[in-house]
């Protein structure tokens, strides 16, 4: 198992408790790089035709927000099924 998978899977287990810093990676490896990167916002374009952007944001503690976590999660599982379709 790839560190991007081990993260994954950390991620899915808990995603109440998640750096930004690690779901910034997990987002760079299955969307490319921020479209835009401001100081709190990491803006990511998704690959499917009118899919939505994929918006992170770091919280004051360094963590990701729990909802946009889910998002991402969201958002990597529609990927794959796109990849297996």
């Amino acid at each position: 198992m790839g560190k991007v998978d081990k993260l994954l899977k950390e991620v899915e287990a808990n995603p109440e408790n998640v750096r930004f810093a690690d779901l910034a990676k997990l987002c760079a490896h299955y969307f490319g790089e921020p479209r835009s990167k401001g100081t709190s916002h990491h803006v990511y374009q998704t690959s499917w035709h009118g899919g939505p952007r994929v918006n992170i944001q770091k919280s004051k503690d360094g963590k990701a927000k729990p909802y946009q976590v889910k998002q991402v999660l969201a958002a990597i599982n529609k990927l794959g099924d796109a990849d297996n379709g």
